[in-house]
């Protein structure tokens, strides 16, 4: 292989999209190879946002044939890869399930019951401080009562007001003690992100393709199938190679975005577009919204020409000058 590498990174395709659902070879792609991708996957305790993201990694198609041609994936079939389970492997992974949910119950009423003993001490400290101030009181009253001589005769004694508040603390309803029934016990089920590592009818052998021309035959992978889409993995593959990150452009009216580093570190520096052949036509309007358009986003608009002959590409960057 071309990095010498035992084993190449898989490339699970669905739909015709590629996608990496490994974490060491998300972090292997982007710190070895320059590939980024886009997240795409719901975080489990955030759901309800799309700001941060998890796994998987969607791939750009021109990443995928780039990989595959430099040796570093292979794709897999994944419908295909999901075989039919057996009963004792889905009797096994039902007993695993059920294991874990028991775990997460029983972790979830120990912490529950940890809380109400100690609610429970903290309620007796208050009733315990309060009889204390209420004894305080019915002696300061007592006390004052005697010093200006106006003690009703009738006034029932300390030691009587103290025993009728003390029995009414202990008439009060003692704090209800929430029930510790596991079917209100929250718990949670946890979706394997690697098929391979979890399931155990996940299986790629047989349904795994080293090369784009074996998964075009066998209708797994189409891309690139036009001269244009030829033309973009010539592009990208020549602008990995000079050391570049690439994304997608789409949202600066380009094909890619290129980065000096890694986009979590650096503005991309050019919005590049493609042209497929040295004979492809290119509207003087479509240059003067490129370059507008370039300008205004802080970036530079690269023209990428791609000569099948000559196998080579040409650059053009275009800059907006205001002349007078």
């Amino acid at each position: 292989m071309a990095d010498g590498r035992a084993k190449r990174i898989e490339l699970r395709v669905s739909n015709h999209k590629a996608y990496v659902w490994d974490l060491e070879d998300l972090a292997l792609l982007r710190a070895q190879h320059h590939i980024c991708g886009v997240l795409a996957g719901t975080l489990p305790h955030l759901s309800q946002q799309n700001i941060f993201l998890g796994l998987p990694l969607v791939l750009m198609p021109e990443e995928v044939v780039f990989l595959v041609q430099k040796e570093i994936a292979v794709l897999v079939d994944d419908p295909l890869a999901h075989q039919p389970p057996s009963t004792a492997q889905l009797e096994a992974w039902n007993r695993d399930r059920k294991a874990g949910v028991k775990a997460q119950i029983a972790a979830s009423e120990a912490k529950e019951a940890v809380g109400i003993k100690a609610a429970k001490s903290t309620s007796e400290d208050a009733i315990r401080k309060r009889k204390e101030r209420e004894q305080k009181r019915a002696a300061a009253a007592r006390a004052k009562a005697l010093a200006e001589g106006s003690q009703d005769l009738f006034a029932p004694p300390v030691e009587t007001l103290v025993a009728t508040d003390a029995l009414a603390s202990t008439d009060q309803p003692a704090i209800p003690s929430a029930s510790l029934n596991s079917s209100n016990v929250a718990w949670m089920v946890t979706v394997p992100a690697s098929s391979s590592a979890e399931l155990e009818w996940y299986s790629s052998e047989g349904v795994t393709y080293a090369t784009i021309e074996d998964a075009q035959a066998a209708g797994v992978w189409l891309y690139p199938s036009t001269s244009f889409e030829r033309a973009k993995c010539a592009v990208f593959r020549d602008l990995w190679e000079k050391g570049h990150y690439m994304g997608g452009g789409i949202r600066f009216g380009a094909d890619f975005l290129v980065y000096p580093g890694d986009p979590l570190r650096y503005h991309s520096h050019f919005a590049a577009s493609v042209i497929e052949s040295p004979i492809a036509s290119l509207k003087p309007m479509e240059i003067v919204a490129h370059g507008r358009l370039g300008t205004a986003t802080k970036k530079a608009h690269l023209l990428c020409g791609w000569d099948q002959a000559k196998q080579e590409v040409s650059y053009y960057s275009i800059e907006w000058a205001g002349f007078g």
